[in-house]
């Protein structure tokens, strides 16, 4: 059974409807990313999933039990990190996790332990004591996920949490990530982040408009929409003889050449290199470069949606 079961989710604001007829789940150990521009619906599907907004149909279920947006049980299996910073400035980061700890259930040793152990995690134990209005950007988020973490959820939902942060704490934030993973721990990333979603998330679901348009592994999106890797030759001699040679290799989809440059479109770019290599080696075209263009999220957001990923 998945950790997350949503099914049907639909939310409307007046005359525009946010969210439009979407179903996923998430499985322990799994990362699943909600993929898309901004104003795609990825918040509005959280805030469903999270029980901070009630959908007009559909449902959300997390280990068995229905959300709503009153108190339920559902909601103390999860752990949101918001897109904005949810931390009291002028507490310390140990005070924000005392305060929220409690929140949560959490009292006496068992919270003291937990808050230890978070501030490891998210690398902020040495820097605990401080306020978090002298916090970095990426210090306050850091410790924004170090509050979704200290009860321990079985889901941990994340809208976002690298945005405007500085490279190194964005780094530290993926790897963290990746970590609770591996740990067992089912995890629902949103992010219109091409190279985040390729990195993090086992399964990804394309959101335009409201609506799923696809899902699946970056391998199945790619397949399902017929993009190929391209090997990108350029090269001295004549290329259009090579072409007319290369075209009949098995593997390869199609060739094109001009100004020095031959394209060999592949069904798998490492399977043909080295035939073609030695085509054109025995046909007299010394190749002087090798690049290989292949096929990536952003490919498949253009080819479904018909605009680039951060339009």
């Amino acid at each position: 059974m998945d950790v997350l079961s949503a099914t049907g989710l639909t939310r409307r604001f007046g005359d525009r409807t946010a969210v439009d007829d979407v179903s996923f789940g998430v499985a322990a150990g799994e990362t699943y990313g909600l993929l898309g521009p901004n104003g795609a619906g990825k918040t509005t599907t959280i805030s469903l999933v999270c029980g901070l907004l009630a959908p007009d149909s559909g449902t959300v279920v997390i280990n068995g039990d229905t959300m709503a947006t009153d108190r339920c049980p559902a909601k103390m299996y999860l752990g949101l990190v918001p897109q904005e910073i949810a931390l009291y400035p002028d507490l310390s980061g140990r005070e924000n996790m005392e305060f929220f700890g409690r929140l949560q259930g959490l009292s006496g040793a068992r919270l003291g332990e937990r808050i230890d152990s978070v501030l490891e995690l998210v690398g902020l134990a040495d820097r605990g004591g401080e306020r978090t209005d002298d916090y970095s950007g990426g210090m306050k988020r850091r410790a924004n996920i170090g509050v979704a973490l200290l009860h321990e959820p079985e889901l941990l939902i994340l809208d976002e949490p690298t945005v405007g942060v500085d490279p190194q704490s964005r780094h530290a934030i993926l790897d963290g990530i990746e970590d609770l993973k591996s740990s067992g721990m089912a995890v629902l990333y949103t992010t219109h982040y091409m190279e985040e979603a390729e990195r993090l998330c086992d399964r990804i679901g394309v959101m335009d408009e409201g609506r799923l348009v696809a899902e699946g592994s970056t391998a199945e999106l790619v397949s399902l929409v017929g993009e190929h890797p391209v090997l990108r030759l350029d090269g001295d001699g004549d290329l259009r003889a090579l072409e007319s040679r290369l075209v009949t290799l098995d593997g390869v989809i199609g060739c094109t050449s001009a100004d020095g440059r031959l394209d060999v479109v592949a069904r798998e770019s490492a399977a043909v290199l080295g035939k073609v290599l030695q085509i054109a080696e025995h046909n007299g075209v010394r190749i002087t470069g090798v690049s290989i263009d292949e096929p990536d999220l952003e490919d498949v957001f253009l080819h479904l949606t018909g605009k680039a990923l951060r339009d």
